[in-house]
């Protein structure tokens, strides 16, 4: 990953590799993902720093990082809490999305998922759609945002690395304090890399294969039922007392 820190020479920095990606064309398949990097000590959202970049032409990959967020933002509008220092805090710009774009947010979960694994002896799951958990408890957390008819999207990854925040104790979690939240990024890079290129039908088997909520009790604005797994689209199955509801979009509790 080519690194910059944030102002002109980010700048400068992105500009040369949308230059060298334009000379090539960009793919949501490619590899590179994480450059060039542009590291902010301290940022109100990687996620806003990086759509400003997409508006700006930063080639597919170009990876926002920070060490600390202020307005770190969640699915449902939601805050992302994070201690400083302590997680991972990133936001890459994808460009050229095609008809796997639906399924952008589950094959990142399961790269998420992926990377966890091969940094600490955890189990990860994954709540509908893309929330990833250790033990029942959100280690990391996935938004994506964008213009798709314009061509690009950002996905936005928080993980807690080596500490989850103490005010979410009985609910989040962190891979192990044993581990670097470098090591982590690159991780992450690395699984990202393999699995937005993947094809959906591989998508699908890998999120089934983590489906925390299948056969679970489970409750939203609308209702209750069970669990039922994902159809092809990546929406969530309920039975539900009427019969089988596919929920696309929406938040999902389990019925504790």
């Amino acid at each position: 990953m080519v690194l910059a820190r944030a102002g002109d020479q980010s700048r400068r920095c992105v500009d040369r590799a949308r230059d060298r990606r334009r000379r090539r064309g960009p793919d949501l398949a490619d590899p590179v993902i994480g450059t060039p990097r542009v590291h902010h000590r301290a940022v109100d959202s990687t996620n806003e720093r990086a759509r400003e970049l997409a508006v700006r032409g930063a080639p597919h990959g170009t990876l926002v990082t920070a060490a600390e967020q202020t307005a770190g933002r969640g699915r449902q509008g939601r805050s992302w809490l994070a201690p400083a220092g302590d997680a991972v805090l990133m936001s890459v710009v994808l460009r050229d999305l095609d008809e796997r774009f639906p399924l952008l947010p589950l094959a990142a979960a399961v790269a998420v998922a992926e990377a966890c694994e091969s940094l600490a002896p955890v189990r990860c799951e994954i709540k509908w759609p893309n929330d990833v958990w250790i033990e029942r408890r959100k280690v990391a957390g996935i938004l994506v945002e964008g213009r798709p008819a314009a061509g690009w999207a950002v996905l936005g990854v928080g993980v807690n690395v080596r500490s989850a925040p103490a005010e979410l104790g009985d609910i989040a979690t962190s891979i192990g304090a044993g581990v670097a939240v470098e090591s982590a990024l690159g991780a992450l890079v690395d699984a990202l890399a393999r699995w937005l290129g993947r094809e959906g039908a591989q998508v699908l088997e890998a999120w089934r294969a983590r489906d925390a909520l299948r056969g679970e009790s489970v409750r939203w604005a609308d209702g209750a039922g069970t669990a039922a797994g994902i159809d092809d689209s990546g929406s969530l199955l309920v039975q539900s007392d009427t019969g089988l509801i596919a929920l696309s979009a929406g938040e999902v509790h389990l019925q504790r």
